[in-house]
């Protein structure tokens, strides 16, 4: 008998003074068995820095041709591809083929996939990739909860999280960044 999701919901409440966005998201999320808590508080954290009425999440690790979250405009086209992890060099030509803009959130021990990936990622010029450290992760991991109340804020790029009784603040750390577009 195959294992089902675990749904988390999520009260997440941005104050993102950067893009000036100001808003409250209830969310639901569905955990796959395969995902791991620092995943999921991953996923979660891609949604508080893209926050918008048009961004959602994907069937993500159960599809291969989705990302794990996007943004949609309403002729359906894919402005944004988020992707966390250390996917592929095929996946990020189709991602980047298929999106206006795409984002890449490694985590954990990506500087091998990092030094393997940079000479052919130069080639795409509408992709971005930030890298979380461990020590970040691990601790939004174990801030992982079935109902979660969170507060987020970003301002000139440092993101401070709280939930419950923790609290971390972090700057991702650049490894591309794609030009802005007006």
């Amino acid at each position: 008998m195959a294992l089902g999701a675990t749904i988390c919901k999520a009260e997440l409440n941005i104050v993102d003074m950067d893009r000036h966005y100001y808003q409250q998201h209830s969310l639901t999320l569905a955990q796959h068995p395969s995902e791991t808590d620092q995943r999921l508080m991953v996923r979660l954290l891609a949604f508080a820095l893209h926050a918008n009425e048009s961004l959602s999440f994907t069937k993500g690790l159960s599809t291969d041709n989705e990302p794990d979250l996007w943004q949609k405009s309403l002729s359906d086209d894919i402005e944004l591809w988020i992707e966390l992890g250390l996917p592929s060099e095929k996946r990020l030509k189709k991602a980047c083929g298929r999106s206006q803009q795409v984002i890449v959130y490694t985590y954990g021990s990506a500087e091998i996939w990092w030094q393997q990936m940079q000479p052919q990622l130069k080639r795409f010029k509408n992709i971005s990739i930030y890298h979380l450290q461990p020590e970040i992760t691990g601790i939004l991991q174990t801030m992982k909860r079935r109902n979660l109340d969170i507060q987020v804020s970003i301002q000139d790029r440092e993101i401070t999280w709280h939930s419950e009784d923790k609290l971390v603040s972090f700057t991702p750390e650049i490894k591309i960044k794609a030009p802005q577009k007006n």
